[in-house]
């Protein structure tokens, strides 16, 4: 039976807190059924991240609870008068408002009255029936605090790195990335009682999505977002929400507690024999280690102290699949693993990078970074021999079987070759049963593995390029955007396998948790020169005298 997606219950605003109810509800299409029987509450002050594998139905989720999307059965009600913001995908929607105004906008209500407002001062005969309404609007206006609209949308487009030089300018003369962070400025005015973000820091540098992660931490109304990158959703989420079994199931903590708690689930399990009060007491045991573990960090699930109030029985294992990426290398990298000398280059005249010097030693695990990605991607084609320097050369030691994984692939898949065909044309050993092992680490299996290679996705086409490179047995990995089209669970099993691995990891990453975990020494390419550093990401991003270093490097006065 339908409904209507709106149903407002009348009670006291003052007598309960504001949440979203979520009754009965159901999504299907056609036979297929993505969940039912959902009966969820999300309160304020509390952040929920969505999680699921993909084509669980995150998204549509997010959209059935917008409105922007009629589910099946069930019914969704919000307290009266609360205001639901939305993240728009939508990137030309807005193009003939100027930035500021499109962040205005918003706020739906508090714009209609400031178009009404300016119109009704704009008459030529302004009447005294104008002079009421006028009135009436201004008295609106200032309830909605719209004397501060501008300059708070101002401060909102500054904390996501639009300078005030754009404010005035139109949409459409945006570039694609700009638009992402005045669209995300846009969901955030105005302090919404319910935010729904969907993958809210695509397309943000590392400090707008600190700045995002701060603000996401301290606010203090309801939000539920759809994210990739578990350090985000880490350090915002109180809760996550699992789309799982055709259910979707709220637990306490953050993505990383749902994440280990679900695996050691799993292990339990397993170990049919081991008794009840056994597991309880190890389960226990995690929860109390995570506790104290949250409770030194900035966490919002620290900050709720949320995880000291779980329920054993909340734990449950998932039936999420994790790719095999087993990395091994042939043989031990010696000393000498790659030495760069004097390497420079430049793109349509902008310098990526100049004079380049490093040696990579035994067991170094390099994060490059850069202001500019371009940087990183053409680093890597040049020792990798696709693209040739303007100056400078490098050398690879004597003992070192470098395998890479470029950012664009497209190239090894303009092919009619199925799977099979497609994986052993990068294969010494051809049989059939030999391939399969591969493609079945990488979750292809009986007649996934005769689809041509021609229309993966572009999540499949990572793990074949991941299976491509475990063939290599290398003992040095070059890895660019490594986690780009990858579902969590393929960034995870990623993530654990270099974590883990043996030789040497050169990498650029825009998912904080994949270099903080993996990498020990991080190397920053500037068009003067390079900041080389042996440590971990999160100290190199937050030490003073590093930030101080690198706005003179970039400024070019070291």
């Amino acid at each position: 039976m339908l409904f209507s997606h709106w149903h407002i219950f009348k009670l006291a605003h003052f007598q309960i807190e504001s949440m979203i109810t979520v009754s009965n509800l159901a999504v299907q299409f056609g036979k297929r059924v993505l969940f039912q029987d959902v009966n969820l509450k999300f309160s304020a002050g509390n952040c929920y991240g969505i999680i699921g594998a993909n084509g669980a139905g995150k998204s549509t989720f997010l959209r059935t609870i917008s409105g922007d999307l009629q589910a099946t059965k069930g019914n969704i009600m919000m307290q009266p008068g609360e205001r639901l913001s939305v993240l728009k995908q939508d990137h030309h929607e807005f193009d003939d408002l100027t930035t500021l105004d499109t962040v205005i906008q918003g706020h739906s209500t508090l714009y209609a009255i400031m178009t009404e407002k300016d119109a009704l001062y704009a008459k030529a005969d302004f009447s005294d029936a104008d002079g009421i309404r006028a009135s009436e609007l201004e008295e609106k206006f200032a309830e909605l605090e719209g004397w501060n609209a501008e300059s708070d949308a101002a401060s909102l487009l500054s904390g996501l790195g639009i300078k005030e030089e754009f404010h005035g300018m139109k949409m459409g003369d945006l570039s694609g990335k700009q638009k992402v962070r005045v669209l995300l400025a846009r969901a955030l005015f105005g302090n919404p009682d319910n935010l729904l973000l969907d993958e809210p820091t695509n397309d943000l540098d590392l400090d707008t999505v600190m700045w995002l992660e701060d603000y996401l931490a301290n606010y203090n109304n309801t939000v539920l977002v759809v994210s990739h990158d578990r350090h985000f959703l880490d350090a915002v989420c109180t809760h996550v929400v699992d789309i799982d079994f055709g259910k979707i199931e709220i637990y306490t903590g953050n993505y990383s507690f749902w994440y280990e708690s679900s695996q050691l689930a799993s292990r339990q399990q397993a170990q049919q024999n081991k008794k009840a009060e056994e597991k309880r007491a190890e389960l226990l045991e995690f929860i109390a280690r995570f506790s104290a573990n949250a409770s030194k960090s900035k966490q919002a699930t620290s900050r709720k102290k949320m995880l000291e109030k779980i329920n054993v029985e909340e734990i449950k294992p998932s039936s999420r699949r994790y790719p095999g990426i087993i990395f091994t290398p042939e043989r031990e990298p010696g000393n000498v693993i790659l030495e760069v000398s004097g390497l420079s280059k430049a793109v349509e005249g902008e310098v990526l990078f100049d004079d380049v010097n490093f040696m990579i030693e035994k067991n170094d695990k390099v994060a490059f970074i850069s202001r500019d990605p371009r940087a990183m991607t053409a680093l890597f084609e040049i020792l990798d021999g696709n693209m040739k320097a303007d100056k400078g050369h490098f050398n690879w030691g004597v003992t070192i079987t470098p395998a890479y994984l470029p950012m664009d692939n497209t190239e090894f898949f303009n092919t009619d070759l199925n799977l099979m065909d497609w994986l052993a044309g990068y294969s010494n050993d051809t049989h059939e049963v030999y391939l399969k092992g591969y493609l079945g680490k990488m979750l292809f299996s009986g007649e996934e593995t005769l689809k041509k290679a021609s229309v993966l996705s572009g999540g499949e086409k990572m793990r074949c390029m991941i299976a491509k490179m475990m063939l290599k047995n290398a003992n040095c990995l070059v890895l660019d955007s490594p986690t780009n089209h990858l579902d969590m669970e393929s960034i995870q099993a990623f993530n654990n396998c270099l974590q883990n691995f043996k030789g040497n990891v050169l990498l650029s990453s825009h998912d904080h948790q994949f270099v903080q975990t993996v990498c020990n020494r991080i190397i920053e390419l500037t068009p003067y020169g390079i900041i080389d550093k042996q440590m971990e990401y999160d100290e190199y991003i937050t030490r003073e005298d590093i930030k101080e270093l690198r706005e003179k490097k970039y400024a070019g006065k070291l």
